[in-house]
């Protein structure tokens, strides 16, 4: 069952503890995505990497797992790919509708979100039909 979990939605929660779950409490949620920390690189550079950042990386490498995913065709997958739909309606209507999720840490994640569902249904239709194909056709 945990394969027909959206792993994208994982993202989406983070953010969601972040603003429901007294990590914004007295805190403009901007700012709070703004805190960062700083890493030397071998060049010299220090690398300033935010919170909001960091969301978003996760969310990339979730987007990654989701996209591996949907090479699979199965009744998981199908069910996945319903959920993945339900994670950015919810997305998109935070997003637009409640306060604190209209940053663009959000909108990058709920882009993702979008793409997981134009992947999944577009690479499972892509990969259902070469398994079509490859099924011999009776040309009576």
């Amino acid at each position: 069952m945990l394969r027909a979990f959206p792993m994208i939605l994982l993202a989406v929660a983070a953010y969601n503890l972040l603003v429901f779950g007294g990590g914004a409490a007295g805190h403009e949620v901007n700012a709070l995505l703004a805190q960062a920390i700083s890493i030397k690189v071998v060049s010299g550079d220090l690398w300033k990497i935010t919170l909001g950042d960091g969301f978003v990386a996760t969310a990339l490498l979730l987007l990654f797992i989701e996209t591996v995913k949907a090479t699979r065709t199965n009744t998981r997958e199908i069910l996945n790919h319903g959920l993945s739909l339900l994670t950015f309606i919810g997305a998109l209507v935070e997003f637009i509708v409640l306060k604190g999720f209209g940053t663009s840490t959000f909108f990058f994640i709920t882009a993702m979100c979008l793409f997981d569902v134009v992947a999944g249904y577009t690479i499972s239709i892509i990969t259902a039909r070469r398994d079509m194909s490859v099924i011999p056709h009776d040309d009576h």
